[in-house]
C-alpha cells in the first residue's frame, strides 16, 4: 500500500464483468476459488478469501461470478507476487502488472476461466483478517480459507456498495452471534479514516438495532 492516505483496494473495486455475463455454475467457482488456494498454500503465502464466496458461509447464499481473495504483500515486495500469479495465470485486462501495481488489485482467470479479483494487501486491518482466517467447508472434501464473518463486515461496511450492505445485512442475521461488534466498530473507525467517511457507522448501528436478536 503506498503511505499516503489511500481506501485499500477492495474497497475501490467494482465487478469487473460486463451486464449480462453468465452466471457460473456453482461447482466452477469453486474449483477456481480451490485452483488459486493451492497456488498460494504451494508458496506459503498468507491469504484469506473476503468476497462473495465468504459471504456463502458467513451470510446470505448469492450468485457470484467470481472469486475475490487478498494476498497480504506488505509494502515493498509486491512485483514478486504479482509476477508470480502472472506466471500461473492469465490476465483479464491489458497492462495488468502496472494495473495491479497502480490499484493494488491483479485481474486474473483461473483455468476454468472464471474470474479471480486478488486484492495486494498491506493494511494492518488486512493483516489481522489474513492471520484470523479459517479453513471452512463448503461441499464434502472442499475447504476454503475465508476470512472471519466479522472482519468480512469490515470489509464490506468499508466498500459501501448496494451489493456490500445487503451482504452485511446476511451476515448480520446469519453470523452475528459469531461477531465482536466492539473490535468491528474499532476496525471500521481506523479504516474509515482513510475517506473522511462519518456515516457508515452508524448506518452499521442501525442495521444492529433492526436485525439483532433480542
Amino acid at each position: 500500500m503506498p503511505r499516503e492516505r489511500r481506501a485499500p483496494a477492495w474497497s475501490r473495486c467494482n465487478v469487473f464483468l460486463r451486464a449480462g455475463t453468465p452466471v457460473d455454475a456453482p461447482n466452477r467457482l469453486l474449483e477456481a476459488a480451490q485452483e488459486i488456494q493451492q497456488f498460494c498454500r504451494s508458496r506459503n503465502w498468507r491469504f484469506c478469501f473476503i468476497g462473495g464466496i465468504a459471504v456463502q458461509r458467513w451470510g446470505e447464499a448469492r450468485l457470484t461470478r467470481d472469486a475475490g481473495l487478498t494476498v497480504y504483500t506488505g509494502i515493498g515486495d509486491e512485483l514478486r507476487y504479482i509476477e508470480e500469479l502472472l506466471g500461473a495465470f492469465k490476465s483479464r485486462i491489458e497492462s495488468a502488472r502496472e494495473f495491479a501495481l497502480g490499484h493494488r488489485v491483479l485481474l486474473l482467470r483461473a483455468s476454468n476461466g472464471i474470474p479471480l479479483d486478488v486484492t495486494l494487501g498491506a493494511l494492518p486491518f488486512e493483516d489481522k483478517a489474513v492471520a484470523s482466517a479459517s479453513a471452512e467447508e463448503f461441499v464434502a472434501g472442499v475447504r476454503l480459507q475465508l476470512a472471519p464473518p466479522g472482519a468480512l463486515v469490515v470489509f464490506k461496511v468499508f466498500a459501501n456498495r448496494p451489493q456490500d450492505w445487503l451482504d452485511v445485512e446476511g451476515i448480520i442475521v446469519k453470523s452475528g452471534h459469531l461477531i465482536n461488534w466492539e473490535e468491528v466498530r474499532a476496525d471500521l473507525a481506523a479504516l474509515l479514516e482513510l475517506k473522511d467517511d462519518t456515516t457508515a457507522l452508524g448506518r452499521l448501528d442501525e442495521l444492529l438495532a433492526r436485525l439483532s436478536t433480542p
